[in-house]
């Protein structure tokens, strides 16, 4: 085993006093040493109820015949980091997460891994973390939240908080009203309801492998959640006896069979970021046009929050993830998973019970998948946008620039209502290095669909969208503007022609005109100067190579 670096041998002596000192008994030094890595955290609505999970999960790897040794790793919830300094940080902890993994399980030659996670960069940083250390590993998502209730009115968090405080805003809702949801929209445990960026990384962690079947969307709140993590302790355990590693796992056929359930469900644009960021670790290359090209050719055959009307416990109930995976299985790669099972026999063995939830493929809610990629002279090297929550009337625009350096400022204007229609909102040095940390803006494409506006303005940024974003928003424009990208010479006025179906996206500049900003121009000083982040912004790469870390 691995873990006898540390535990035989006479010039052990001293190591085995100190694991001795943590309660080991002889006997234990015979078994798999198992690592638990746990975001744990009061702070995050999807961690609070992983002491329980804890629980189990140290129940399967002791039956399974492992000693588990639980780790802290950091969590941020990325919804309380919203709209101020704090969404700096959540991309840039996926680095952080990644190294911790790396550092805790080399520095103690653990065996395996669980890692027990659920939020939206904690999930890809330990998935990132377990392919760059390649000892056996399995993901336990901690699941989604319940729906909550209002005058029994289903809720969920983005639309009814941060659409909610626009309507607000506008006078459509009373202050009472605005209360009642604020109260009432997250009802407990668990990530928020809809596809945003955790229940969506949830959903292809367990599509490319990394987690049993079912753990991608059983509820936070479930026993079946504990069953799911105890057989997950017990199956690590199997796994280092049979030296299954992630890369055994994570290949190039099932980061596709990823990107195929991903745009199929119509998920968080952030997937984009993180699944090349766990490419990269894996040592394959994938690209942004790999994304494009998927999502031509598959349907789109979900309709959850944000952009559609069921829930996560709706897919939940339909059969989640292994039903999925039945409805696309002429699309996808046989590929292993951590359960020792194959893609095409976890499909065969599943139920699809609501077909409305899961359409089938022939009446699907989009003929193409969720995420489209754009090119032109405004992103030379690419342009993501969520497809899927784009109304028909918006899949063409052409408005006019109104440009902003901060999300602050564009916030500000969106409810002070000085934005009309047919205002292109541009948001820019705010990609991974000049934000830093390639902020989201879930607060003002919320605000534009809240003040009535989602259908006649368009937001473009170098910045990124949480997945509870709806509307013509195209983010990770690369390059960004603190990297010379054309979005840095852009003035009020310009006009701007996004073209989804054609894939495209412009400034009406000539190349002349373009080259001529840019003798004049100077690029914004770094807002942070000091501390993780002032490293962070001098190391990271763009966007449309997933934002790692040089």
């Amino acid at each position: 085993m691995r873990s006898d670096k540390i535990k035989k041998g006479l010039e052990r002596v001293p190591h085995r006093a100190l694991l001795h000192a943590t309660g080991l008994s002889r006997k234990d030094l015979d078994r798999p040493f198992i690592g638990v890595a746990t975001s744990f955290t009061d702070l995050i609505p999807g961690h609070i109820g992983m002491r329980d999970l804890e629980r189990f999960i140290e129940r399967g790897v002791c039956y399974g015949g492992g000693v588990p040794f639980f780790f802290g790793i950091p969590g941020i919830c990325d919804g309380i980091a919203m709209g101020h300094l704090g969404m700096c940080y959540p991309l840039a902890l996926r680095e952080i997460v990644a190294d911790t993994i790396e550092t805790v399980c080399n520095a103690h030659q653990l065996d395996g891994i669980v890692c027990l996670t659920n939020c939206d960069k904690i999930t890809p940083g330990m998935l990132m973390g377990a392919a760059r250390l390649n000892i056996p590993a399995i993901i336990v998502t901690a699941g989604p939240m319940l729906s909550g209730r209002y005058k029994q009115k289903k809720l969920a968090f983005v639309h009814d908080t941060y659409e909610g405080l626009a309507r607000a805003k506008k006078g459509d809702i009373s202050a009472e009203e605005l209360v009642c949801l604020e109260m009432e929209a997250c009802p407990g445990a668990g990530s928020c309801q809809g596809l945003y960026t955790a229940n969506t990384m949830a959903c292809i962690t367990e599509t490319m492998g990394m987690s049993l079947p079912g753990c991608g969307t059983a509820l936070a709140v479930s026993a079946k959640k504990r069953r799911i993590a105890q057989a997950s302790g017990e199956r690590i355990v199997e796994l280092v006896k049979k030296n299954i590693t992630p890369l055994s796992i994570i290949n190039k056929k099932s980061l596709e069979n990823a990107i195929v359930v991903d745009m199929a469900l119509g998920g968080s644009s952030n997937t984009v970021l993180h699944l090349m960021a766990i490419a990269n670790e894996a040592g394959i290359n994938l690209d942004l046009k790999t994304f494009d090209k998927i999502s031509k050719v598959t349907p789109h055959i979900t309709n959850i929050e944000p952009s559609g009307t069921h829930f996560m416990e709706d897919l939940e109930y339909a059969g989640g993830i292994p039903a999925v995976l039945k409805r696309l299985k002429s699309k996808l790669n046989n590929t292993l998973t951590a359960s020792g099972k194959k893609i095409f026999d976890i499909a065969d063995s599943s139920d699809i019970s609501d077909e409305e939830v899961i359409r089938p493929l022939n009446s699907a809610y989009h003929k193409q998948g969720g995420i489209a990629v754009l090119y032109g002279n405004l992103a030379p090297s690419g342009a993501v946008v969520k497809q899927s929550a784009v109304s028909p009337k918006m899949m063409k625009f052409k408005g006019r620039a109104r440009v902003f350096n901060r999300e602050e400022e564009a916030m500000q204007a969106i409810l002070m209502r000085r934005i009309k229609a047919g205002d292109c909102i541009v948001i820019r040095y705010e990609g991974p290095s000049g934000g830093p940390g390639m902020r989201e803006m879930l607060a003002p494409t919320s605000a534009i669909v809240g003040m009535g506006l989602a259908d006649s303005v368009a937001l473009i940024t170098d910045g990124r969208f949480s997945g509870g974003t709806k509307g013509p928003c195209i983010g990770h424009i690369s390059p960004e503007a603190s990297a010379c990208g054309p979005i840095a010479i852009l003035r009020d006025g310009d006009i701007i022609t996004i073209d989804i179906p054609g894939r495209k996206i412009e400034v009406d500049l000539s190349k002349q005109e373009i080259d001529k900003r840019f003798k004049t121009w100077k690029p914004v000083p770094p807002k942070i100067k000091t501390g993780y982040l002032s490293r962070y912004s001098r190391l990271v790469s763009s966007a449309d190579k997933g934002a790692i870390l040089r």
